[in-house]
């Protein structure tokens, strides 16, 4: 039968592979952007979405958009191909109810948040703010889970 601790560790390897899975669909998607003009396929996407191209939040992206070349979106696709490979290990981990997937998971997500939190100061979002309170309510549950369940059965 399976324990309640258990159920939770299974949603938690489930939004990390969902996680991974978007990543990893955004990796994708920026490098059938090679060799094309970035700004101008945004343009296009925002124009079919029929998004005021006078916001002043389509204009900041444009803007940024504008620079990007060939270089950058490998870069940037790379990056987010091993960020999606860290959430595959944890989220599989956790499913195989691997005790290494815990504290991996607890590190990871825990050495992450800095970065997230930075993000969020720069460029606040409530999907960041809740992806935050996510992953720091990940954290606190497995340290709480490791360090006053050291006795359990695992698979190794």
């Amino acid at each position: 039968m399976e324990q309640a601790g258990d159920k939770w560790i299974r949603v938690i390897a489930l939004f990390k592979l969902v996680k991974a899975v978007l990543l990893i669909i955004v990796a994708i998607g920026v490098l059938k952007l090679l060799h094309r003009d970035v700004a101008q396929v945004i343009a296009h996407w925002i124009n079919l979405l029929q998004v005021d191209p006078d916001n002043r939040y389509i204009q900041n992206i444009l803007r940024k958009l504008w620079f990007i070349d060939d270089r950058k979106l490998k870069e940037i696709s790379a990056g987010t191909f091993c960020y999606a490979a860290l959430f595959l290990i944890e989220g599989t981990g956790l499913f195989l109810r691997k005790r290494w997937a815990e504290y991996f998971t607890t590190v990871v997500t825990a050495s992450l948040l800095p970065f997230e939190i930075y993000e969020m100061v720069h460029e606040p979002s409530v999907v960041k703010a809740l992806v935050i309170i996510i992953n720091i309510a990940i954290v606190v549950y497995l340290i709480v889970r490791l360090r006053f369940k050291p006795n359990r059965k695992f698979r190794r």
